[in-house]
Parts: C-alpha cells; sequence; structure tokens
C-alpha cells in the first residue's frame, strides 16, 4: 500500500511538473514589465507568475529596450526558453526616442515572425506614446499594432497602461512607470489574455 502511494505521488508530480514546463510563457518587454523602481518579485510578471502556477513564466524584459534591441534578443530567449507563448510589449522606447512607426513596423514584424516559426502563439500589447508627441505622430504609432495584428492574425491585448497612467497615486514620480500599488491591477489584466491564447 506505501509503494503504491509511493508511487502515485511521484508520478503526479512528475505529471505536475511536464505541465508547468509544457507551457512557458515569454514576456518581451521594456521597463512596463521589467519592474523599474521596484522589487521585482513586486513587479506585475512576478504576480502574474503566482497566477498562473501551471505556466513558466520568464521574464525577458530589460529597461530601456527598443524593439531591436528585443528583436536581437529574441533569438537566444526562443532557444533557451522554448515558449509556447510570447507576449510582445515593446515600442514605448522606439516612440520616445522619435523612432519612425515604419521601424517601429519592421522590427515587430521580425519579432512575430521569429516567435511564430517556433510554433509559438503571439499575444501583442498595444503600446501608446504620450499625447505630447502629436496627435498625428500618437495616431500612426498606435496604427502600427493594429496592423500587425490583422496582418499576421495574432491577438492585440490594450495598452496596460492605458486605465493606470490617468491616476497619479498609481505612477512613480517620473509620470512613466507605474508604482508598486499598481502592479497587482496589471498582472489581473494581463491574466485573462494569456489564457484565451491557450484556448
Amino acid at each position: 500500500m506505501l509503494r503504491r502511494l509511493l508511487t502515485l505521488l511521484t508520478l503526479t508530480c512528475l505529471f505536475t511538473s511536464i505541465q508547468v514546463s509544457a507551457a512557458p510563457i515569454l514576456i518581451l518587454g521594456d521597463s512596463l514589465s521589467a519592474s523599474y523602481g521596484i522589487d521585482e518579485d513586486k513587479g506585475w510578471v512576478n504576480l502574474l507568475s503566482a497566477k498562473l502556477p501551471e505556466h513558466e513564466i520568464i521574464n525577458g524584459s530589460v529597461s530601456g529596450e527598443t524593439t531591436a534591441g528585443g528583436l536581437r534578443r529574441l533569438p537566444a530567449l526562443l532557444e533557451s526558453g522554448k515558449p509556447k507563448l510570447v507576449l510582445i510589449e515593446l515600442g514605448g522606447n522606439d516612440g520616445l526616442r522619435g523612432f519612425t512607426p515604419q521601424q517601429l513596423k519592421e522590427n515587430l514584424t521580425k519579432i512575430i515572425m521569429l516567435s511564430k516559426e517556433t510554433h509559438a502563439h503571439v499575444l501583442l500589447s498595444e503600446v501608446m506614446v504620450p499625447p505630447n508627441y502629436g496627435p498625428r505622430y500618437a495616431r500612426m504609432f498606435a496604427d502600427v499594432y493594429n496592423q500587425l495584428a490583422e496582418e499576421h492574425e495574432i491577438t492585440l491585448m490594450p495598452f496596460f497602461m492605458k486605465d493606470i497612467a490617468i491616476y497619479p497615486e498609481l505612477m512613480q514620480r517620473d509620470g512613466i512607470h507605474p508604482n508598486a500599488q499598481a502592479q497587482e491591477q496589471i498582472a489581473e489584466f494581463v491574466q485573462p489574455w494569456v489564457t484565451k491564447s491557450f484556448q
């Protein structure tokens, strides 16, 4: 009886391990996903990991990252992590540096295609630039994400900062990055989009 119980426990642990490693998720983002200005364990990616214990979440986010930087790092991340879902949250720093929407689209296109070549699902996060960049640039910038979602038949997740940036109490002093208080809200926002990506 004891031997049977031990065997059952071993198989359960093995099955659980297989389930966890069967669907790794790669978050390819910038400072908004890299816990800039707060403890990493309080960041939304870490909080999301706790909400989705059946998935291994790999945070490939780097503060200050552009789409070009993400593209350079992506092959190694795909090779090492072998993600089944790639959540792309990049473009904000491209906008801050005044890169053209065409450059943004070209880099994101390559990121999407590289991810798809590994048979990973792709979840693209919308990114918006501050209104002081002008309505024309902001519109062209936003259009890139809609075009990519349609052209590559991938899901476009609304920008998770849209309902946070309007509340000063949820932002750090720089007015750009969410504070620790906002992280749980972001994790709750992202979770259903990630879950749907596997359905």
